[in-house]
């Protein structure tokens, strides 16, 4: 089940953006405080949801629908202790008809959806993504940090 959050749950997305990311090395927003939280959440832009599983928080996705038109998925994954037991696919599949569903000011849906993968995420991301009808747009390739 996918549960919106907003403002009031900026401690909690906190805490599983650093769970879900934990494992992949992300880092941009490792050192964000509640209130960096609070003030992303904030923005009208932006739409977050929970995953939950049996009442647990299982992962999150935050969204945000960018001046084009477009929506972004900023981030998506799941707590460790969720990965490999088979809700990946379902929350993607979830979380890309939220895109989809998401309004522009015009009333009129996004005209495209995206995402960033990394190398260092989960082997099954790309997959699953493309199972989803994701394509690979663009391939970089930038140093990890640290080397």
């Amino acid at each position: 089940m996918l549960e919106p959050v907003g403002v009031e749950s900026s401690p909690l997305l906190r805490s599983l953006w650093l769970r879900v990311g934990a494992p992949h090395a992300w880092t941009e927003r490792a050192g964000w405080s509640d209130g960096d939280w609070a003030g992303e959440l904030g923005r009208p832009a932006i739409r977050a949801w929970v995953a939950r599983v049996d009442g647990d928080a299982a992962g999150f996705t935050e969204l945000e629908l960018e001046p084009g038109g477009d929506v972004g998925i900023l981030f998506f994954g799941l707590v460790p202790e969720y990965v490999g037991r088979g809700f990946g696919g379902d929350f993607l599949t979830q979380v890309v008809r939220l895109a989809w569903e998401i309004e522009r000011p015009d009333g009129t849906g996004p005209g495209r959806v995206w995402l960033q993968t990394s190398s260092r995420d989960h082997p099954h991301a790309l997959p699953n993504y493309e199972a989803r009808g994701f394509r690979v747009f663009l391939v970089e390739r930038r140093p990890l940090p640290g080397t």
